[in-house]
């Protein structure tokens, strides 16, 4: 089992990560909020038309202001893969988030991590259990852990870095405070 560290490696710019688990969302909405203050903050969140719900912004505003998040649906996954190459290429954009349903292949994974280098933009892919690309320059678990003793207001979450090209490998337990508008490191549950 990877170690537990004191700091938690933010997400390399210009590179493409990944991210599964059921805390993934929670996951990207901090990564969103971390890159407000770039590129006038604005972020891209990619759906598909075929994906049951849809994202509201305004569920991210205790992290991130919803006026800033463009949320795009495109009808298959090739086509949102397309947008996420251009958006991460163009570099408008501080984050493209790109929620997939089926692993990408090396090639596709390859293109959008040379589309964020050339726009100097931040890619995560929202991937299912087990769906990583060889490509990807991090893939994360993040889960919540139950805390009875902890605030109501925050969810105790558990994230590990279970693929990174850096080598380093980790454990972390986090919790957002809204308040404070930033990430706490917690001590673990026992």
């Amino acid at each position: 089992m990877p170690a537990t560290s004191n700091t938690l490696p933010p997400l390399r710019p210009a590179r493409v990560h990944e991210v599964c688990g059921p805390g993934a969302t929670g996951f990207a909405a901090v990564a969103c909020a971390q890159r407000q203050g770039q590129r006038q903050g604005h972020l891209l969140w990619l759906r598909g038309d075929w994906q049951a719900g849809t994202l509201d912004p305004v569920g991210l505003s205790s992290s991130c202001d919803p006026a800033r998040v463009l949320v795009a649906r495109t009808r298959t996954q090739a086509d949102m893969l397309a947008v996420a190459e251009e958006a991460l290429r163009d570099g408008s954009v501080a984050l493209v988030v790109i929620e997939i349903t089926r692993p990408l292949d090396l090639r596709e994974g390859r293109r959008l991590q040379l589309a964020a280098k050339a726009g100097q933009t931040t890619g995560l892919c929202l991937i299912p259990e087990g769906a990583g690309s060889p490509a990807s320059e991090t893939r994360w678990h993040c889960a919540p852990v139950l805390d009875p003793e902890g605030p109501p207001d925050s969810t105790l979450m558990r994230w590990e870095i279970i693929k990174n090209k850096l080598g380093t490998l980790g454990v972390w337990y986090v919790r957002w405070d809204a308040a404070a508008h930033h990430l706490d490191m917690v001590s673990p549950v026992v």
